[in-house]
């Protein structure tokens, strides 16, 4: 597909983390711990006595910009958690960050080899030669002298005095049992001399670059059994809820849970590794015992972060004192989200309990927090055209699932936040504006880690 890069919103590296906290603070007169879904309609002139639904419209106002969430999350571990690098085997480093330059140990290749099936040459032809040949792993083999040649097979250590190798196809046998060649011969042709990629003690690649496939190919041919790197982020999950079934049909009430399964396979999939599924269901102390026991570096909730009477989120982090960075964002679905630091090396990433909303909040918060704490470059912004016209909040950033045929992105049905249906099929979600998007109109495009539409890289 075709796209062209497009930054939407802010900036990360624009906004200062007291700027984050102001949001939640004194910019917006909200205490951290303050609770409350955000309502989609302006309220009218407060009154002395506050309806509920004009406390419901305050907490809209009072709600995070998309754009702005995700970038304070980008930026909430920065400074404050100091990961120590680690050395691990090559098997164990794809995907992770390097912590320290990737410097040739060895030159490459480390002795001249033949780049080709062929005969190591030397001097002009014809040429006598040796009845044993030369084969990759061999030891060094005897001088040739010239008028002589070897059979040698590629990846072979070059003879000693070898003016060249002479490909299979292009030499050819007389009756006296002599190599001639079947065009000119250039000195060196065909050798790989030692040190032509590289010399010991070059830097291969620098600090901060993504171990990826050939990254670890390189690194075992440069000498490496570990390389130094960041090391995952730990996170913890939290299932909250009673209503919550693990097995067989929905019945009496009781619903499947969807989160258990959809959440650790995700989080792997953004760098982190999992490290504990708690269920905990509705309970306030449950909760507030495994916060208290989690060394986690980010624990994710799922459910009761809004303001009803099972929704235990907002009062336990009150009560641990923890610093509110984002509560409830301009979005759709998935506006009850937040985003608390409970220490200074812990971050709570709180999700909405409906399924969509959920995968709303791991984009717009998870992702670019667990980004960070990997040392994970961001990916660029890139957008692609809608193929039809969108309808959007009329004041919040609406997530819309999408397929991608050709340079288009068609919006899928059932994406309402309770539904999964939708971003099952999904290539990705388009970042549809307030007030929705025409045909045509070019919308940044957030990818799904196991997307044909990714750019960026994943690995469980």
């Amino acid at each position: 597909m075709t796209a062209r890069s497009a930054r939407t919103g802010e900036d990360p590296g624009d906004l200062d983390i007291e700027d984050a906290l102001a949001l939640v603070r004194g910019d917006h007169g909200r205490a951290p711990g303050a609770t409350g879904a955000p309502d989609a309609v302006p309220a009218p002139a407060p009154q002395a006595a506050a309806r509920p639904a004009e406390r419901r419209d305050e907490a809209h106002h009072r709600a995070t910009p998309w754009p702005r969430a995700r970038s304070i999350a980008a930026r909430a571990a920065r400074g404050g958690a100091r990961r120590s690098p680690v050395s691990v085997p090559l098997a164990d480093a794809l995907g992770l960050t390097l912590a320290a330059p990737l410097d040739a140990l060895t030159d490459l290749p480390s002795f001249d080899t033949s780049a080709m099936d062929g005969w190591a040459v030397a001097g002009p032809g014809p040429w006598d030669v040796r009845d044993e040949g030369v084969l990759a792993g061999h030891a060094e083999q005897p001088p040739l002298t010239d008028g002589e040649a070897v059979r040698i097979a590629t990846g072979a250590r070059i003879p000693p005095d070898t003016t060249a190798v002479l490909r299979t196809e292009h030499g050819r046998g007389d009756d006296k049992g002599r190599l001639h060649a079947a065009r000119e011969v250039q000195h060196g042709q065909d050798i790989r001399p030692r040190g032509q990629e590289c010399r010991s003690g070059d830097q291969l690649l620098p600090l901060g670059s993504l171990v990826t496939p050939a990254v670890l190919g390189l690194a075992a041919a440069a000498g490496y059994d570990t390389v130094t790197v960041v090391p995952r982020p730990r996170a913890d999950v939290l299932i909250l809820g009673d209503e919550l079934l693990t097995g067989g049909l929905p019945h009496d009430g009781l619903i499947r849970d969807a989160l258990g399964p959809l959440l650790p396979p995700w989080l792997r999939a953004l760098g982190a590794e999992v490290t504990a599924v708690r269920r905990i269901g509705d309970d306030a102390k449950a909760l507030l015992r495994a916060i208290n026991a989690s060394d986690a570096d980010v624990l994710v909730t799922t459910g009761g972060t809004a303001a009803g009477p099972v929704d235990h989120v907002h009062p336990t982090l009150e009560r641990i004192g923890a610093e509110l960075l984002v509560d409830s964002v301009k979005v759709r679905p998935g506006h009850p989200m937040l985003l608390a630091r409970i220490k200074e090396n812990q971050h709570l990433v709180g999700l909405p309990g409906n399924p969509l909303a959920a995968v709303s909040g791991l984009l717009t918060l998870a992702e670019p927090l667990l980004r960070t704490l990997a040392a994970r470059p961001a990916p660029e912004p890139y957008a692609v055209p809608l193929q039809e016209a969108a309808h959007g909040h009329p004041y919040d950033t609406r997530l819309l699932p999408v397929v991608l045929h050709g340079d288009t992105a068609v919006a899928l049905h059932y994406t309402g936040p309770a539904m999964l249906r939708g971003i099952a099929a999904a290539d990705g979600l388009v970042v549809v504006p307030p007030g929705g998007a025409r045909a045509g109109q070019e919308l940044e495009l957030l990818d799904l880690p196991w997307a044909p539409a990714g750019i960026g890289v994943c690995f469980t």
